[in-house]
């Protein structure tokens, strides 16, 4: 069935949209309650897209019906389509008014606790009624897939990968230096050199995701020799490692663009301990060949901003890795 004139004049959105609500329904009856109308209505849209299309898109069973694989694959990129119209309409609000639009973005619990309250703040203070939905993202595959679902318009996040994927664009912004960093009552405190084999039977606080190889902690340890250490706690929260942390009974990694930007408490130091070459490149990745929209432009802009510093201040980490504190 080739795409061709007859087929773009035949192909309604009404049609897709029904489409869409009847597999998700899981009937026509319910899918007809859901839009509103007529049951006969909703028989006549699928049977004028298959008729279209010349392939049958629903089974039918006794539980109602279910998509065959060539319903899967209308409504796969319907979805995108009805996405894409949709920022579509957003943008032409946007260009009417730039300074009153809706950002979707994701990131890590770091970059969510660091960068991100630092562009906001810039951004809020020229475009107050910019509103902001924020995902958390803790691993490269939940990236991928919220760009792909277009759930979100761009990620910022640490790159294990230097081969970036085929359908994504990725920015580097600068490399984020990461720190052994305890509790100012930590009995490790003091000492003006470390090795990171002192510390492995410590009371570390881990993300689960440090212990995967490519995780700039399990390399780190492996760098050095060492495995990464069982950890007495398991937490994406950052929050709940600063909470730990000021006990002084506890050791965690922490990036540095966390500590400069975050709001890290005055009862947490780094500890000297040097670590090997451990920079990783902080990246904002978005979807290949989609538009974006003018407030994820703005917000890629004042990135670049927060990150020309920190790039410079990464550069001076390198030469000096044994750096007690982190100015901010």
């Amino acid at each position: 069935m080739p795409w061709d004139e007859k087929v773009k004049r035949r192909l309604k959105l009404r049609d897709l949209d029904i489409l869409m609500t009847v597999i998700q329904a899981g009937s026509m009856g319910k899918a007809a309650d859901l839009l509103n109308i007529f049951q006969p209505t909703v028989s006549k849209s699928i049977a004028d897209l298959e008729h279209t299309l010349g392939v049958r898109l629903l089974d039918r069973n006794p539980q109602g019906v279910e998509p065959t694989p060539y319903a899967l694959a209308l409504i796969r990129r319907s979805a995108a389509a009805f996405n894409e119209l949709k920022h579509g309409v957003e943008e032409i609000e946007n260009l009417a008014d730039p300074a009153s639009g809706e950002l979707r973005i994701a990131g890590t619990e770091a970059m969510i606790a660091g960068v991100f309250p630092a562009v906001i703040d810039r951004l809020s203070r020229q475009y107050p009624q910019l509103v902001y939905q924020l995902e958390l993202c803790t691993t490269p595959a939940q990236q991928f897939h919220v760009l792909r679902e277009r759930k979100c318009d761009l990620v910022v996040a640490r790159i294990w990968s230097r081969a970036p994927e085929p359908d994504m664009d990725v920015e580097t912004l600068f490399d984020d230096q990461v720190f052994v960093v305890a509790g100012r009552r930590n009995k490790w405190r003091g000492r003006r050199q470390l090795a990171l084999a002192e510390l492995v039977d410590e009371h570390w606080l881990l993300a689960p995701i440090d212990n995967e190889p490519g995780s700039p902690v399990f390399e780190i340890f492996r760098a050095c020799g060492l495995d990464v250490p069982r950890a007495r706690v398991l937490s994406y929260s950052l929050n709940v490692r600063t909470s730990l942390l000021a006990t002084g009974r506890f050791l965690a990694i922490i990036p540095a663009s966390v500590l400069r930007l975050g709001p890290t408490p005055s009862v947490l130091e780094v500890l000297p301990c040097a670590l090997p070459p451990s920079a990783q490149p902080v990246a904002v990745t978005t979807l290949k060949n989609r538009m974006l929209s003018p407030t994820a432009k703005l917000f890629i802009e004042r990135a670049r901003e927060i990150a020309g510093p920190l790039a410079k201040a990464s550069q001076r980490e390198a030469v000096k890795p044994q750096a007690k504190a982190v100015k901010r």
